[in-house]
């Protein structure tokens, strides 16, 4: 199989950023030509999940825009401009939790939409984290920080407790370990 090629670009929306639109002319493998093909362009992103050296899972429960109620979510944020996945995430671990932690293991990175863009999910499980700070998030959202075992972390997500596609995919594939 061949990969579709981009032939053209052109911003049709900028809002900085965060949120870029594009319309794409594009060219299939069999030669066909698709013009206006609308393409999103988002910053790739990090989660983490961290546990600490008890076995315990560090979880929020908070609000986003999109989500009716709150949803138990994991460590995250945007990876700022010629930053290192890696880097990011133990950047955002620290800021929202106040936790560094031993260990890192990738658990991939994945686009979140094949046809449109959307960015790049680059998932860590981060272990034996120790709390060395306070929190100095500045996230919108309400948040609070727990800590689950396993077994409740296991159940939350069988649940739906965790209402975003990113956020489940992390925990589910952080249990494989």
């Amino acid at each position: 199989m061949e990969s579709w090629k981009t032939l053209s670009r052109k911003t049709i929306l900028d809002k900085g950023k965060y949120l870029r639109v594009e319309d794409h002319t594009i060219e299939l493998p069999d030669g066909r030509i698709i013009e206006d093909w609308p393409w999103i362009v988002t910053p790739d992103f990090v989660n983490v999940l961290a546990v600490t050296p008890q076995g315990q899972y560090l979880i929020f429960r908070q609000t986003k825009y999109s989500i009716d109620g709150t949803s138990l979510a994991t460590i995250g944020g945007y990876i700022e401009s010629e930053e290192d996945p890696l880097a990011a995430a133990q950047r955002e671990l620290l800021e929202e939790t106040g936790y560094t932690a031993e260990n890192w293991t990738s658990l991939g990175s994945f686009p979140i939409d094949g046809n449109r863009g959307a960015g790049v999910a680059h998932y860590f499980l981060a272990t034996d984290a120790q709390k060395v700070a306070k929190i100095d998030a500045d996230d919108l959202e309400e948040q609070d920080l727990l800590l689950l075992g396993k077994d409740d972390l296991q159940k939350a997500l069988k649940a739906g407790e965790f209402k975003l596609l990113p956020w489940m995919a992390i925990v589910a594939l952080a249990l494989q370990y």
